[in-house]
């Protein structure tokens, strides 16, 4: 297994996509990759090659559909990805612990506004 200290400093548009694959728990294609991340599946093949060859990701075809292929984690990957999920939780809640209760309300309310606007 790969040190996550051996792995380089991933782009946001790597690091959101690592995400989405950790969230999925399952084989993923580019062009599925590309359209929830909404970006061109020629970039998502991009960031897919850079993943794969920080070991983080790994490709096998579709055993329905010779020409797709399937985007599927590594340990490390899995690894990687959970470790930066924890990270930033920890980071959001230092943050929010010092915020009022009132403060809290209010970022509440925004989620919930949030959470209609991402997912109608």
């Amino acid at each position: 297994m790969q040190d996550a200290s051996a792995i380089g400093e991933l782009s946001s548009a790597q690091a959101s996509a690592l995400a989405r694959i950790v969230a999925t728990e399952g084989p993923m294609s580019t062009s599925a990759l590309a359209s929830v991340e909404r970006v061109r599946p020629q970039s998502m093949a991009e960031t897919v090659s850079v993943l794969e060859g920080q070991g983080l990701v790994r490709r096998e075809p579709d055993p329905t559909d010779g020409r797709r292929q399937f985007i599927l984690l590594t340990e490390e990957g899995r690894a990687y990805g959970q470790g930066a999920r924890a990270s930033r939780r920890e980071w959001l809640a230092q943050a929010l612990a010092h915020l009022t209760e009132s403060e809290l309300a209010v970022v509440n309310e925004a989620m919930a506004i949030l959470e209609r606007v991402v997912d109608p």
